[in-house]
């Protein structure tokens, strides 16, 4: 691979998972360029601003990059007021249609391009888990409809893009796991050492997710498979019910106990924290069908192989 070609662009790079990934990828000296709003000394890659929103001098990084991964979008651990939502759905739709312009006047357009997309699209389930094939649609108190409603932009404004000489890879991501800010485990090894890691509501949902280092090998993986375009889940195999990982969770803290919180607890804390209990309620249980196929193997495949590392790391 020449030089040029080892070039990786994170648009939006400067949070927990963009930093996660300058990280992964400057390890095996790629040249990792963070598309920001908001520079920062203690961010990890070579920044170069940009607004989201139009093209200016940062598209000439674009060209003859191996790779774009777009990351960018106002966190949703927030209340879905009116300004937010605004923002949520702006942010992603903005941030993916400007990229595909760029790309589309590249002289030498990146090899791929992956955009961030979110694994809540899918139906609320307890029952068999969703593929890339699986039902997209809210619960039945349509309380996700805003979220499905952003996902649904987000990957229509993707798969609208203009760029036929770049392959596109859609990645439904679910929770990702890690010891960076900003990521959620570090807030619910809190709970758990503090006693409140008990189960959520009735416990039942389930929850889908990924440790960091193998969203990153994923992401790596997709990177350098011209065969796969298109949905792909980023997920581990291994979709857990809430009250599995909290006691997975307490296990790991050493914590025997743990206080569970009711369906009006969850709500009154939300609202303090002003954030939404959809991020805690709604039953995520998806499955990555097409990273298995393509002959991925986790490193971490199973809720217990995670939590013990991420705990190991924080001791």
């Amino acid at each position: 691979m020449s030089e040029m070609n080892r070039r990786i662009i994170l648009a939006g790079g400067s949070g927990f998972l963009g930093q996660a990934l300058a990280k992964y990828f400057l390890k095996s000296q790629w040249d990792a360029v963070i598309l920001t709003r908001s520079p920062s000394q203690s961010s990890v890659g070579r920044q170069v601003f940009w607004d989201g929103c139009t093209i200016s001098s940062w598209q000439e990084e674009l060209d003859g990059a191996k790779a774009v991964v777009n990351l960018a979008g106002k966190s949703v651990d927030c209340r879905y007021d009116s300004r937010n939502r605004r923002e949520i759905l702006d942010s992603r739709v903005n941030s993916t249609r400007v990229l595909g312009e760029a790309i589309a006047r590249c002289g030498q357009p990146p090899e791929a391009w992956l955009n961030a997309s979110t694994a809540t699209i899918y139906k609320h389930t307890l029952g068999t888990p969703w593929t890339e094939d699986g039902e997209i649609g809210a619960t039945p108190q349509a309380k996700d409809e805003f979220s499905i409603q952003v996902a649904k932009a987000w990957e229509r404004t993707f798969e609208q893009a203009q760029t036929p000489c770049t392959r596109k890879v859609a990645m439904r991501m679910a929770m990702v796991l890690g010891t960076g800010k900003n990521s959620v485990f570090p807030m619910l090894r809190r709970l758990a050492r503090c006693g409140l890691g008990g189960k959520m509501g009735t416990g039942e949902q389930f929850v889908s997710w990924i440790h960091e280092v193998d969203y990153c090998r994923a992401v790596e993986w997709l990177i350098a498979r011209d065969e796969i375009e298109g949905l792909v889940n980023l997920a581990a195999p291994d979709p857990v019910p809430n009250h599995t990982i909290m006691r997975m969770l307490r296990r790991g803290c050493g914590v025997p106990f743990g206080l569970p919180a009711s369906r009006w607890m969850l709500e009154l804390g939300a609202l303090v924290l002003r954030t939404e209990t959809e991020l805690i309620i709604k039953s995520r249980r998806v499955v990555p069908r097409r990273l298995l196929a393509s002959g991925f193997r986790f490193q971490f495949p199973t809720i217990q192989d995670a939590i013990e590392d991420l705990c190991h790391r924080f001791s």
